[in-house]
């Protein structure tokens, strides 16, 4: 099999978190020389036991995107850039909505002259969400759906996409956007809610603890497994029609979230699930049914998802019955905190 990236230096921001570690170890097994660079903040995601098999054999850069000093040093001499980098909790967004907007907007810009004044060669990935679409007003939604976020995070996310797409039209930043939707398998973080609901249902099905389903369950969900979010990913980076494009992943088989609960017991052999009424505050921003139309990644990318979620989600149980320790050790956020 053809490595693609044999030789090329990466940079990942965000690569100590659940997929910026699950690309690294793609980019390693490929024979990339690979650079992380992470802040460890304790709420963002970072773990460093993410890495643990690939330690010796990538660069581990404890830095925040939000110093322009480091990321004017760190993205020289780099082929790509995988910036993955963020902040994802939706309800943190709209309790403190400062930090999301230096993060998700502002240090994107950053990023983004740092590579114009010293790296303007490289290829950038940029991760962006399918939240900013907000309320889906047709399905499945592609990438002409009027977007609409419905809180301060997907409008963030909004505009570090855009900075990408500008950045690639006046300076030749070669950037594209990958809009994710509900990502899961190894590595993710599980001791809150704080990246997806599914999180925290992992956590509670390993403690013998119900599974809380907001409103009736019956919203529609598109999952991608992490494995097939990495291939989307090179893809992306080593695709010249891909530079300066939005591309929407999903999946072709999107399951409501009581079929999402029972498959996940199914997969751990035990548990249950409980209907409970959304919480307060989070209702105001849920977005109601969505699943994405890939069909322009798989035009353009020759991309579309090859695993099941019942196929991704029993991998996924398998890997933290074996490493479980190292991802549930603080206590999570209050209750309802995050939904689906």
């Amino acid at each position: 099999m053809t490595k693609t990236f044999d030789g090329a230096r990466v940079l990942i921001t965000g690569g100590l978190g659940f997929i910026g570690s699950n690309l690294a170890a793609r980019l390693v097994g490929e024979g990339a020389d690979v650079t992380l660079v992470d802040s460890l903040i304790p709420e963002y995601g970072g773990n460093l036991y993410n890495v643990e098999s690939i330690k010796d054999q990538v660069t581990v850069n404890i830095s925040d995107v939000r110093d322009e000093f480091s990321m004017k040093h760190l993205v020289q001499g780099k082929d790509y850039l995988f910036n993955l980098a963020g902040q994802t909790s939706h309800l943190d967004s709209m309790h403190n909505p400062y930090p999301d907007l230096d993060i998700n907007a502002r240090a994107q810009l950053s990023i983004l002259e740092a590579c114009r004044h010293h790296n303007a060669q490289l290829c950038v990935v940029f991760a962006s969400t399918r939240q900013l679409y907000g309320r889906p007003q047709r399905l499945p939604v592609d990438e002409t759906h009027p977007v609409a976020p419905v809180d301060v995070n997907g409008i963030n996310k909004l505009a570090g996409e855009w900075y990408h797409l500008v950045y690639h039209q006046v300076y030749g930043i070669r950037s594209s956007v990958l809009r994710l939707t509900n990502t899961y398998g190894p590595r993710m973080r599980i001791k809150d809610a704080r990246q997806t609901f599914l999180g925290i249902w992992i956590k509670r099905l390993l403690a013998g603890e119900p599974l809380l389903v907001f409103g009736d369950g019956k919203q529609l969900r598109d999952f991608n497994y992490v494995d097939d979010v990495v291939d989307a990913l090179l893809a992306s980076a080593i695709t010249p029609e891909a530079q300066g494009k939005i591309f929407n992943l999903g999946h072709d088989e999107p399951i409501n979230l009581v079929t999402a609960a029972e498959a996940m017991i199914e997969a751990h052999g035990s548990g249950d699930f409980e209907i409970v009424p959304f919480p307060e505050g989070r209702k105001r921003i849920d977005i109601g049914d969505y699943y994405g139309d890939f069909g322009r990644a798989q035009q353009v990318l020759g991309w579309r998802p090859k695993t099941s979620f019942a196929e991704g989600i029993t991998k996924r149980i398998a890997y933290y019955r074996e490493h479980g320790e190292h991802y549930a050790d603080a206590p999570r956020i209050p209750e309802g905190g995050e939904g689906p």
